[in-house]
């Protein structure tokens, strides 16, 4: 997208206004109206028909008649004149278009965005709309639209898919005192989306947090690509509607049943760092507190009350999250002791008694807030005959006001807790009506840090390897896409997954009873037969499945029962028996698959299976590609999580070989976007390990090739080479992964502080977690690091290198930088990085990268020479800028 011009959108020199009728109808008097009511001091230009002048601003007949370059053009006319008028403010150099709503029929607006698209891409113009009811910035005093109040400015940018919700928010906005920096209604987003909004706004300096509601997605993977970038610097924070099953498109295959589309929309959010909210009031406590405090560090809420009831209703809140009140220690309960009355409860929720003054309020916060067990903190107050509701909140809001601690406050009460809550909306500390609001309000800034941690811990490396038999796998997918259906029977499915090293209990097909014994016998009993078709999905709703079978007899018996079964249900002949080992059936079971998503692409299940999957519905979803962590977080956030380390008699299973089985699956999934579907039911356990009990998959032809059915860009395994360098020897140029973080840490923690400084302009003794997460974890769809791996004398991996790129908000241009260990600088490792860095920038179509050079860095210099940079001091300093235009080479 072009940053620049959705600046000149929102921060425009001159607007125009297309939108008024003969006899003034339409939106344009009203958005004049506006915009000079709300104390805009650029141009104004009306373009009128009729008329010479609107409101004394000077009118134009036409787009083409304006006398200067207008940057915003605000258009409210029929569909079928749109795509011309876009195309004269193109011709004109008008930076950006809203289209207003215009009321006409449905058919008309669907013929008007094709041929408006047709125009769009010709003209590379940006439009924000249709059905736009317009964009505020209060920092600017832009008020472009419909509305007629402005908000106050502040540092919070609001995004609407709806003009009822903008309104609504922006009346409470008025009344609990909150500013933006941006208030925009997206309209239909037949250009400008949320992707580029959320791109835009995370370079604007004077937006702190992004507030969005949301009806539907288009552009997925741009959307997350930008989310996740953004949300790492900004909080961001969804009210998604539609999050029911019947809102949603029902899923079409038995594994699609086990999830819905809101799950997916929750587990695409986490993944992006964003704090989803799902309600219209939670949305409203979202936007009052969020951007003014810090996440909590952990889930250690303490409660300050002069009431034990409602004291006991906040516990009772946090413990519907799955959250316990923090266990005050000793130590801080002594302190306690020693500034409050005898009476007090001594500990959490705090019960400081009905007569509790502002002092005694005060004394008491001050100690919990410097409390190592306490990671936020919920003051109440009940409007007591002796409690002062004003006279609190403004000792405590005085005091709190300038600390980063997460604090929230409840004063309860109507008419008498209403000056309290004034003064602690005006000095920006939440306050709530309820126990309830107050501690949900915790509980999403809680998630919201621990949302971001995901993004920037960095995962352990599996220490088994991750070895994949694509050829086989390629031969089994085909073989199903070649059948009608592509349903693959139980030994495909199970070989499918055994060629990306899942453990598997494998079927033997046989071809008579008396195979079947021989088998039986070979593989020892008790072992199982079960049905064999790729026209049959679910083999035990027929009676396909015959379990713990112990004799030769048995055997034969099943083999006969099988066979009778699939002779009446369904005489195909490519119907067979299968037999394999009995896996021990322990006490519960596992499942794990993937489906297709129709929006999000390949989605990943994990939870409690067996015949309980459907009932219980315990499971968690994920979004490939997996690592250690993402794998780990899927897993807990199931409730079978707690019995899988162990609990009294059972054996604990192991963790790190059910993460290896989830980022197998995830690797499958992405390697094949044939796969529909994959449903692993059960996953048994066995002597603390997992094991495919029953699978089956679904293949069907894809609508895009690998990667590209993924919403969230995986690893670029086409940027690995090995390469050979004169007096290096051989290396591995790879991009660089989230379990890297070590080698490029022990890297850093080598380099020479000249080295240092001249990477980073100054002297950083080490890299913080955050820095590290960041240059480790990469976004592929934006950016690229290349590291130079060659073995270490000590076994293992040593990074003697890394070059990146690193894209600006314009994606247009992109900043470089190389920086190669001491001992290996000036043998053209840095230049082997740096080549394979320029052709993803190509790859990607940036049209130019850049580089900031410190004077004394002279190799960097002399790279830059020979590999053809145009170098220039930078802007009268003493650095040199190097570039180089990439549409030129």
């Amino acid at each position: 997208m072009s940053v620049e011009s959705l600046q000149r959108i929102f921060s425009p020199d001159a607007v125009a206004i297309v939108g008024f009728g003969k006899e003034d109808s339409g939106h344009g008097q009203t958005v004049l109206k506006h915009l000079i009511g709300g104390g805009f001091s650029g141009r104004i230009h009306p373009v009128h028909p009729d008329a010479d002048a609107v409101l004394g601003c000077r009118a134009f007949k036409s787009i083409r008649d304006m006398p200067d370059a207008v940057d915003l053009a605000l258009i409210d006319a029929p569909p079928f004149t749109v795509p011309e008028l876009i195309a004269l403010c193109a011709e004109k150099g008008v930076g950006g278009v809203v289209l207003l709503p215009h009321s006409s029929r449905r058919a008309e607006k669907a013929v008007f965005r094709a041929d408006t698209h047709n125009v769009l891409r010709k003209s590379g113009l940006r439009v924000i709309g249709s059905d736009c009811p317009g964009i505020i910035s209060p920092l600017y005093k832009l008020n472009a639209g419909l509305s007629s109040r402005m908000p106050a400015a502040g540092k919070m940018a609001f995004l609407s898919q709806s003009g009822a919700i903008s309104e609504a928010i922006l009346d409470f906005a008025v009344k609990e005192h909150i500013g933006f920096s941006y208030f925009i209604n997206t309209g239909t987003m037949l250009d400008v989306d949320f992707a580029d909004f959320i791109d835009y706004l995370g370079s604007e300096p004077e937006v702190g947090s992004i507030v969005m509601y949301m009806e539907n997605l288009s552009r997925i993977r741009s959307f997350m690509s930008a989310a996740r970038a953004v949300s790492r610097v900004k909080p961001i924070i969804v009210l998604k509607s539609g999050r029911s099953e019947e809102g949603a498109a029902a899923a079409v295959t038995h594994t699609g049943s086990l999830t819905s589309e809101d799950a997916v929309y929750d587990a695409a959010f986490k993944r992006a760092g964003i704090v989803r909210v799902k309600t219209f009031a939670e949305l409203f406590d979202c936007t009052a507190f969020i951007g003014r405090r810090t996440g909590p560090k952990g889930s250690g809420l303490a409660i300050v009350t002069n009431a034990g009831g409602p004291g006991i209703m906040a516990v009772d809140a946090l413990l519907d999250y799955g959250v316990s009140p923090a266990s005050l220690s000793p130590e801080t309960i002594e302190k306690l002791d020693a500034v409050l009355p005898p009476g007090w409860s001594r500990s959490n929720p705090l019960d400081i008694l009905d007569d509790a003054t502002p002092e005694r309020y005060k004394r008491a916060v001050d100690i919990l807030v410097h409390a190592k067990e306490v990671d936020g903190l919920l003051i109440m107050q009940v409007p007591y005959a002796p409690a002062q509701p004003a006279g609190t909140a403004h000792i405590l809001s005085a005091f709190l006001k300038d600390l980063s601690f997460p604090v929230f406050t409840a004063w309860l009460g109507g008419k008498d807790a209403d000056a309290g809550r004034v003064i602690f909306n005006r000095s920006g500390i939440p306050v709530f009506d309820s126990p309830e609001r107050a501690v949900r309000a915790f509980i999403d800034l809680y998630h919201y840090r621990r949302n971001i941690e995901a993004l920037q811990q960095v995962p352990r490396k599996l220490p088994d390897r991750l070895d994949f038999d694509r050829r086989t796998a390629r031969r089994i997918v085909d073989a199903g896409l070649a059948r009608k259906g592509g349903l693959l029977d139980e030994i495909e499915a199970k070989r499918l997954l055994a060629a990306y090293g899942i453990p598997v209990n494998l079927p033997v097909q046989v071809s008579d009873a008396e195979a079947a014994v021989c088998i039986a016998e070979k593989i020892g009993y008790p072992v199982v037969l079960k049905i064999v078709s790729s026209d049959i999905a679910h083999k035990s709703d027929m009676g396909g499945v015959v379990l713990d079978i112990r004799r030769p007899e048995a055997v034969r018996a099943a083999y006969k029962q099988i066979r009778g079964i699939a002779a009446g249900n369904n005489p195909s002949p490519r119907v067979g028996v299968s037999v394999q080992k009995m896996l021990p059936r322990g006490e519960f079971e596992l499942m794990a698959g993937a489906r297709k998503d129709a929006n999000f692409g390949p989605v990943l299940l994990f939870g409690l299976g067996g015949t309980l999957a459907e009932i219980l519905k315990d499971r968690c979803v994920g979004l490939p590609p997996l690592n250690r962590l993402l794998a780990r977080r899927m897993i807990e956030e199931t409730k079978v999580y707690r019995l899988l380390g162990g609990y009294r008699n059972r054996h604990a299973l192991d963790i790190v070989q059910l993460e290896s089985f989830l980022i197998r699956l995830s690797h499958l999934v992405i390697d094949f976007p044939e796969i529909r579907e994959v449903e692993i039911n059960p996953l048994a356990v066995d002597n603390g390990r997992v094991v495919v009990a029953d699978a089956r998959a679904v293949v069907a032809l894809p609508e895009t090739e690998s990667p590209f059915h993924l919403v969230i860009s995986p690893y670029p395994n086409q940027y690995e080479e090995e390469v050979e360098i004169e007096g290096v020897g051989r290396l591995t140029l790879r991009p660089i992964r989230p379990e890297d973080a070590p080698l490029l840490e022990e890297m850093f923690n080598a380099l020479s502080s000249e080295s240092v400084y001249y990477r980073f302009f100054n002297i950083i003794k080490r890299l913080p977690p955050a820095m590290l997460a960041r240059y480790t974890q990469i976004d592929y769809d934006r950016e690229i690091a290349i590291v130079a791996i060659a073995p270490s004398p000590e076994g293992g991996e040593k990074m003697l290198g890394v070059s990146r790129i690193m894209t600006e908000g314009n994606r247009k241009s992109a900043e470089f930088a190389v920086v190669v260990a001491d001992q290996w600088q000036g043998k053209g490792i840095g230049a082997a990085l740096l080549k394979r860095c320029l052709a993803f920038a190509r790859e990607k179509r940036f049209k130019t990268v850049w580089a900031i050079v410190l004077p004394g860095n002279t190799k960097m210099l002399a790279m830059a020479e020979k590999m053809g940079f145009d170098i220039k001091q930078h802007r009268g300093s003493r650095e040199y800028e190097l570039k180089l235009d990439l549409d030129g080479c």
